[in-house]
C-alpha cells in the first residue's frame, strides 16, 4: 500500500483552505506556495476527505495525482468504481485497448489487474486522508468529524463489496495493517454509520444555492446503512432485510424525493444527468452529490468520463463538451430491459426512449448494431447518451470541455428499490402495497406503466433500468444470484464468450492485488486467486 499512494501530509498541506460549507465545487485545487503555508488546516484536510472521490489530485485534471502506478485520469475514484461494476456486468462493454478493459469486460480479472489495482489504492487513498484528519482534528468540530468518518466508512464499504477481506486500520502507522474478515468490516462499518449518525446535520434536500451542498448528512447514513442491510446475505450469510426496509423508509419519508418536475424538453429522469443537475429540483434527489466544475474542479474520472466515454464525433446529437472518446457502450441486455424481443428501433434517445414507454430509456441505436460481435467497434452496441453538459434552460456551461454535471453518487430513488425489494424477500419474493408503490413511484416518473404487484426477477430489473450507467449493477446481479457461479442469466461475452457462459463463483470477490500481498505478510488471498 505505501507503494502506491503518495506523502498525504504534503497533499493535504498544499490544499488551499477555503469555506467549507459547499466542498469540491467552492475548492480550488490548484497548490499554494508552501513557503506562504505549510501547517496543514482541518478545512483543508477535511475537503480533501471529499476531493478524493472527485478529483484525481492537486492541480485540477493535469495536476499531480495522489495515486501512484497508474495514469491519473484513469485513477479517478468514480471512473473506477465504474469500470469495476459495469463493464463486468450485462449492462456495458468497451472497445478501448487499455490493459485491464477487455478482462474487466470478458471477466477474466486476477491479482494482476492494473485498474483493480488502481481502484483499491484510490479508496485507501481517501482512508489515509480520513485517517490523519481523525489523529489531528477529531475534537475540532462534531459534525466534521462525523462526516469524515462516513467517507471512511464509505471507502470501506466499496471495498468490502469488491474485495471482501481487506486490511483494516484507523491511523496514521507503520506498522503493516491487519486482515480483517467480510464479516469484520460489515461489523466495523454498521457499527460506525450507527454511531456517526447522531452527530450528522439533519436529513435536508438541498440546491447548489444551499449551504453545505455536496456534504453528507444524516439520509447519507440512513441509505448507506439500507445497501449494507440489503446486502447483508451476501457480505455476512445473515439476511437483514427488515433493516434494510426500515431505514430504506427513513429517507423516502425525508425531505429528499424523487425529481418529478421536467423542464422543458427535458423529462425529470433526464435533469438528473445534466450540466445544471445541482441548480434544479434533481439536486432534491441528490443525497450525496459529487460536485463538478468545468473550471475550477475537473476532472478526467467523474462526470466527464461518463459522458465522453459513451460518445463519439459521429453520433448526431452533441454531448455538451468538445471530448468524444468512443468506448462504452450498451451490451444487448441493457436494451432487452426495455425491448425483450430485440425489436428496438433505430432512433435518437428522445424517440427511443418514447418507443420503450419509459424515460430512463436515454439511448441513441441510430447507425449502431444492437449485438457487441466486434468488441472494439464503438458502433457495435447502441450508445448510451444517459449523461451529457446540456443545461435545461439552454444556457451556456462554465466550460466546453469540463463539465458542469454533478455525479450523483447516492440518490433517493436506491431507498426505494430498496424498500420495494426487502418487503418482497420478506412476503414470498413478490411486492405489493407499499412496496409496489414504491417501484410505480419510480415508473410513474419516467412516465412508463405501473402494476399492483412486481416479481423479484421483476425488481432485479427495475435496478437496471433505473441505475444503468451508475455504477452499481455488478452488486445487484450477485445479490440476485446472476453473477459468478451457477446462473440461469447470462449477457453477451459474459465469461468471455460472445453467448455468454458462467464463470467462477470466487469471482464475485476481487483478487487482492499482488503488490499489497507482497508487501503485508498479514494479507491472505481471496480463495480462488491463490
Amino acid at each position: 500500500m505505501k507503494t502506491y499512494i503518495k506523502n498525504i501530509i504534503p497533499a493535504a498541506a498544499l490544499l488551499v483552505a477555503v469555506g467549507f460549507s459547499s466542498c469540491t465545487k467552492d475548492l480550488d485545487v490548484t497548490p499554494i506556495d508552501p513557503n506562504l503555508n505549510t501547517e496543514i488546516q482541518p478545512e483543508a484536510l477535511f475537503n480533501k476527505c471529499y476531493a478524493n472521490i472527485a478529483v484525481a489530485g492537486n492541480g485540477g485534471a493535469n495536476g499531480d495525482c495522489d495515486v501512484d502506478g497508474i495514469d491519473g485520469g484513469t485513477s479517478g475514484y468514480i471512473r473506477q468504481m465504474w469500470n469495476a461494476n459495469e463493464l463486468t456486468t450485462d449492462e456495458s462493454i468497451c472497445g478501448w485497448g487499455d490493459e485491464g478493459i477487455a478482462n474487466f469486460c470478458y471477466n477474466t480479472y486476477d491479482a494482476s489487474h492494473p485498474m483493480l489495482r488502481g481502484y483499491y489504492y484510490r479508496l485507501y487513498t481517501g482512508i489515509s486522508f480520513c485517517n490523519q484528519y481523525l489523529q489531528e482534528f477529531e475534537g475540532f468540530n462534531a459534525t466534521m468529524t462525523a462526516e469524515v468518518r462516513f467517507i471512511r466508512a464509505l471507502n470501506y464499504y466499496l471495498l468490502m463489496d469488491g474485495w471482501g477481506n481487506v486490511p483494516f486500520v484507523t491511523g496514521i502507522t507503520s506498522e503493516k495493517p491487519q486482515q480483517y474478515s467480510r464479516t469484520e468490516m460489515f461489523n466495523f462499518i454498521e457499527s460506525e454509520l450507527l454511531e456517526i449518525e447522531p452527530q450528522l446535520s439533519a436529513a435536508t434536500a438541498k440546491t447548489s444555492k444551499d449551504a453545505n451542498y455536496g456534504r453528507v448528512d444524516k439520509a447519507a447514513a440512513w441509505l448507506l446503512l439500507a445497501r449494507l442491510y440489503l446486502n447483508a446475505e451476501v457480505y455476512t450469510g445473515n439476511a437483514q432485510w427488515s433493516k434494510a426496509a426500515q431505514y430504506a423508509q427513513q429517507v423516502m419519508n425525508s425531505s429528499y424525493q424523487l425529481n418529478t418536475t421536467s423542464a422543458g424538453s427535458w423529462s425529470a429522469y433526464q435533469m438528473l444527468f445534466m450540466a445544471d443537475n445541482g441548480e434544479t429540483s434533481a439536486a432534491h434527489e441528490a443525497i450525496f452529490p459529487i460536485l463538478q466544475d468545468g473550471v475550477r474542479t475537473t476532472s478526467w474520472g467523474t462526470s466527464l468520463f461518463l459522458i465522453a466515454s459513451t460518445h463519439d464525433a459521429d453520433m448526431i446529437d452533441s454531448n455538451g463538451t468538445t471530448e468524444t472518446w468512443g468506448g462504452n457502450r450498451a451490451r444487448p441486455d441493457l436494451i432487452k430491459k426495455w425491448f425483450p424481443n430485440g425489436n428496438a428501433p433505430e432512433a435518437s434517445p428522445k424517440d427511443f426512449a418514447k418507443a420503450a414507454g419509459d424515460d430512463r430509456a436515454i439511448i441513441d441505436s441510430r447507425g449502431r448494431t444492437l449485438d457487441n460481435e466486434d468488441v472494439g467497434a464503438f458502433k457495435n452496441g447502441y450508445a448510451v447518451a444517459k449523461f451529457n453538459n446540456f443545461t435545461t434552460t439552454g444556457a451556456s456551461t462554465s466550460s466546453a470541455q469540463f463539465p458542469d454535471a454533478d455525479f450523483f453518487l447516492l440518490r433517493a430513488a436506491e431507498a426505494y428499490l430498496t424498500y420495494a425489494e426487502a418487503q418482497a424477500r420478506q412476503s414470498g419474493g413478490t411486492a405489493t402495497g407499499d412496496a409496489a408503490n414504491a417501484i410505480n413511484a419510480l415508473r410513474g416518473r419516467a412516465n412508463a406503466s405501473t402494476k399492483d404487484s412486481y416479481t423479484l426477477n421483476e425488481i432485479c430489473d427495475e435496478w437496471c433500468r433505473e441505475f444503468y450507467y451508475e455504477g452499481r449493477r455488478r452488486m445487484d446481479l450477485i445479490r440476485f444470484g446472476k453473477y459468478g457461479g451457477s446462473s440461469d442469466y447470462t449477457w453477451q461475452w459474459k465469461g468471455g464468450s460472445f453467448a455468454g457462459r458462467n464463470f467462477e463463483a470466487y469471482k464475485n470477490l476481487f483478487a487482492i492485488p499482488t503488490t499489497d500481498l507482497t508487501a503485508n505478510p498479514n494479507l491472505v488471498q481471496n480463495e480462488g486467486y491463490k
